[in-house]
């Protein structure tokens, strides 16, 4: 699949489910996320601090930080980063909140 087709289908998938609840997603970042990154601030702890992510131009894998690129990275994590993909242990919903989330950040 051409990445122009995936990163269509990966927004669209963000945007079915909407603008996400950020509350939620907080719940969501603490339960599965906390571990590894810092929400408050941008120290690392295993993975960097995620404070003023979509602030930023560009995520570690150097593409932009857009949600369709920030759902990639969750999905499918970085084996040369050490983060695990969370596509098949979230739901779209809980990813789309989760982005809501990281958007407050």
């Amino acid at each position: 699949m051409k990445k122009s087709m995936v990163a269509a289908a990966l927004l669209a998938c963000v945007s079915a489910f909407g603008a996400g609840d950020a509350e939620k997603g907080k719940d969501v970042f603490e339960q599965n996320c906390g571990v590894c990154h810092n929400a408050d601030s941008t120290e690392r702890k295993m993975g960097p601090g995620l404070k003023g992510l979509f602030k930023k131009a560009e995520l570690p894998n150097k593409k932009k930080v857009t949600d369709a690129n920030v759902l990639d990275f969750i999905n499918k994590g970085s084996s040369e980063k050490g983060m695990p993909g969370f596509a098949d242990q979230l739901t779209d919903q809980e990813k789309t909140d989760l982005i809501a989330y990281l958007k407050t950040l």
